[in-house]
């Protein structure tokens, strides 16, 4: 190997780093943590600690509620619909949902042979009709025939037995429209019970209602108090949804502010956003001793559709009548919130860590709330100290580190 090639294999100590670049490199990575340290509880320190509130959803007959109570909604008319006889159903018209007029026929049972027994106590009273008109056919020729026979007997022309013959058929043609009449009677009252047993047949609403439950099938087994092996009794729920009532439970420490005819406010729990009037319709004259409550039925005002019967619902006793306006919601926040910056009253809107002043409009005032306009419910907003906040000031969550 030539002395150039070993020169080429020699180290080049100059272009090795040097330990005094080495160090220097690691006191400036050490220094720039240090800095970064150093903003950063620079800005932690600069972070006002804050504590927050939320904008809320207020209806103002909050305010003169007297009591709050619990209960569900049930019809107080309510009917489980069956027959009076026994028999198979041939045929059902209503399901659940259905609205029924009172007497309207909602189902129907075999009933063939109550029909026929129909039509023939019908033609009875026809055939016994015909009868009757006959007799009384007979009654006109006997009357006029023992007249006759009576004058000519008072001139002497007949013989006293042809008198007696023409007044014995007289009195029978008497007796045989008596006898017909009562034919007619007879006949009637059969046609009358044929006809009830075939009504019977007939299923129908006691009342207009609304079907809740569907009980039965065609082709089950209907009977009055379902006895039978896999028989029926009811054959459909119905309830009129106009005698729908709240069934709520007071107790009996809070029985003093609640009276007849007392305005309420009752919400459901399948409609939180809807307020229904309310008024006491009749406080029950016994206690529960197991729950220590006396129930108090509260009448509906106004009807809805959407109200069914077993919801859940809250009754509001109040102290006098909601008016409309009562009843339509208020964005509301505490009046310690709002502050007045630059010239216009806001408040402070929590963005992540900072805060953005919004400006609102004033409304009622209820109590410690103010209606606001320019938030909405839900909004997390600072509560205090709000003296040491501004727009877009840094902020951190008191209790949280």
């Amino acid at each position: 190997m030539s002395s150039g090639s070993l020169d080429r294999l020699t180290i080049d100590k100059s272009r090795q780093p040097s330990a005094k670049s080495t160090r220097t490199r690691i006191v400036a990575a050490v220094a720039a943590l240090l800095v970064a340290g150093v903003v950063l509880l620079v800005l932690q320190r600069h972070a006002v600690s804050i504590e927050t509130a939320y904008v809320s959803q207020l209806f103002p007959t909050q305010s003169f509620t007297l009591l709050n109570a619990s209960g569900y909604v049930v019809a107080q008319r309510k009917a489980a619909v069956a027959a009076k006889t026994t028999g198979r159903l041939e045929w059902l018209g209503v399901e659940e949902g259905s609205r029924v007029a009172s007497g309207q026929i909602i189902a129907r049972l075999e009933n063939k042979d109550l029909e026929a027994a129909v039509r023939q106590n019908e033609a009875a009273v026809q055939n016994a009709k015909s009868v009757l008109e006959q007799a009384r056919a007979e009654l006109v020729d006997a009357d006029q025939a023992f007249r006759r026979e009576k004058e000519l007997l008072k001139e002497g022309i007949v013989a006293k037995s042809e008198y007696d013959a023409a007044d014995a058929r007289y009195k029978k043609a008497v007796a045989g429209v008596a006898g017909a009449e009562s034919g007619i009677r007879s006949a009637t009252a059969a046609l009358r019970g044929a006809s009830v047993n075939y009504d019977y047949s007939l299923i129908r609403a006691p009342f207009g209602a609304v079907v809740l439950t569907k009980n039965a099938d065609v082709g089950d087994l209907i009977t009055p108090l379902g006895a039978a092996a896999n028989a029926k009794a009811a054959v459909v729920t119905i309830a009129d949804l106009g005698s729908l009532e709240v069934e709520a439970d007071v107790s009996e420490s809070n029985l003093a502010v609640v009276k007849v005819e007392q305005p309420c406010e009752i919400t459901l729990d399948a409609l939180p956003n809807a307020r229904f009037r309310g008024v006491v319709h009749t406080i029950v004259p016994t206690a529960d001793r197991t729950k220590a409550s006396v129930m108090v039925k509260v009448r509906f005002v106004d009807s809805d559709s959407h109200i069914l019967p077993e919801m859940s619902a809250k009754v509001a006793f109040l102290e006098r009548e909601a008016h409309k306006a009562d009843q339509r919601p208020r964005i509301v926040v505490k009046a310690s919130t709002i502050v007045t910056s630059g010239g216009r009253e806001g408040v402070y809107l929590v963005k992540g860590d900072r805060v953005v002043f919004a400006p609102v409009t004033r409304g009622a005032t209820m109590g410690d709330l103010v209606e606001v306009g320019g938030v909405k419910s839900g909004d997390k907003i600072a509560l205090k100290p709000l003296d040491k906040l501004k727009d877009g000031a840094r902020i951190s969550l008191a209790g949280e580190k």
